[in-house]
C-alpha cells in the first residue's frame, strides 16, 4: 500500500486530499505567497528606481537654488532681508513647482536687483535644471504643480471655446492687461505685461499661482476648461491681422488721436510754414 501512494502523482496526490480539512488554508496561504512573490519582483524595484530619481532631482534643485537663489530667498527659502530692513525675496515655502516654473522659465528669476516689477528676459536655466528647481522648492510644502500638457493644449479648440474665453479675458482681466492683451501701466511703478508671444503653460502657471501683483485664479475661481478657452482666445488675437497695416498697440481711439496729431497735424503744420518761407521769398524778389 506505501508503494502505491508513493507512486501517486503530484496532483493525484492533492486531488485525493482536497477535501481535508486544512485544504482550504493551504491553498490561501499559497495564494498569499504567490501574490506577495510578484509584488515583490515588480512594484518594490520599480518604487525605489522613481524615488530615487526624484531624490537625485531634488538634491540637484537644492545645490543650483543654494547657488542662484538663495542670497534673496534665503537658505531654506524661507525669505531673506537685504541687511537694511527690507525683504529682498519672500518665502517660497508652498508656492509650489508652478510657480518656478514660471519665474525661472520666463526668466524672471534670477532677478538682476529688487524692484517694483520684475521684467521678463533670457532664461538663465536649461530646462531640466527649472525641473531641478521646481522639484525642491515643491518638497519643501504642499504647492501648484506644473500643469500637464493637457491643461492647456488648445490645438484643437473652437470658435466657441475661443469666443467664451474673450468673454472670460475681459471679465476678469483687461482691468489690467488691455481688452487686446497688450498690457497696462498700474499704480507705484508697476505695469501688466504683454501676453502676446507667451508660452501657453506659462500663462496657465500665471493664472494658477498669481505672480507679483496679480490675483490667483485658481481652480475654484477659474477652472481648468475656463484657463484653456482663455489661452486660446490670447493666441487668436495673436494671429489676428490688423486690417490697416498698423496696429498702433490696438489700445483704440486713444493712440489713434494721438497718431493725428503727433503726425498729421504736425505735417501740416510744417507744410504750412514751408508754404509761408516761400511767399516771403517770392515777395522779397518781386520788391527787388
Amino acid at each position: 500500500m506505501s508503494e502505491k501512494r508513493t507512486s501517486l502523482s503530484p496532483a493525484r496526490f492533492l486531488s485525493a486530499r482536497r477535501r481535508h480539512r486544512s485544504a482550504g488554508l493551504v491553498v490561501l496561504l499559497f495564494g498569499l505567497l504567490a501574490v506577495g512573490s510578484a509584488y515583490a519582483a515588480f512594484a518594490p524595484g520599480a518604487a525605489v528606481a522613481d524615488n530615487s530619481a526624484q531624490s537625485q532631482q531634488i538634491e540637484e534643485g537644492k545645490k543650483l537654488f543654494a547657488v542662484g537663489c538663495s542670497s534673496c530667498h534665503g537658505l531654506n527659502a524661507e525669505g531673506g532681508g537685504n541687511g537694511e530692513g527690507d525683504l529682498a525675496g519672500p518665502s517660497l515655502i508652498g508656492v509650489g513647482a508652478a510657480a518656478v516654473d514660471f519665474q525661472v522659465g520666463t526668466g524672471r528669476m534670477p532677478a538682476m536687483q529688487p524692484g517694483a516689477q520684475i521684467p521678463r528676459k533670457t532664461v538663465a536655466y536649461t530646462p531640466e535644471e527649472i525641473e531641478a528647481l521646481a522639484a525642491y522648492v515643491a518638497s519643501l510644502a504642499p504647492g501648484p504643480a506644473v500643469p500637464a500638457t493637457d491643461s492647456y493644449d488648445i490645438s484643437k479648440a473652437t470658435d466657441e471655446q475661443v469666443t467664451r474665453g474673450g468673454e472670460l479675458f475681459r471679465t476678469n482681466c483687461t482691468a489690467c492687461h488691455n481688452f487686446a492683451g497688450k498690457g497696462g501701466a498700474l499704480p507705484n511703478g508697476r505695469y501688466a505685461p504683454s501676453l502676446m508671444n507667451v508660452d501657453p503653460k506659462h500663462i496657465y502657471e500665471a493664472m494658477l499661482t498669481g505672480p507679483q501683483q496679480m490675483p490667483v485664479f485658481s481652480d475654484q475661481v477659474l477652472q481648468p476648461e475656463d484657463k484653456r478657452d482663455i489661452i486660446a482666445y490670447l493666441n487668436a488675437l495673436q494671429e489676428q491681422k490688423d486690417p490697416g497695416g498698423f496696429g498702433l498697440g490696438r489700445l483704440g481711439p486713444v493712440s489713434e488721436g494721438l497718431w493725428g496729431w503727433l503726425v498729421g497735424i504736425g505735417l501740416l503744420v510744417c507744410v504750412a510754414v514751408w508754404i509761408g518761407a516761400k511767399g516771403v521769398k517770392a515777395k522779397g524778389a518781386k520788391a527787388e
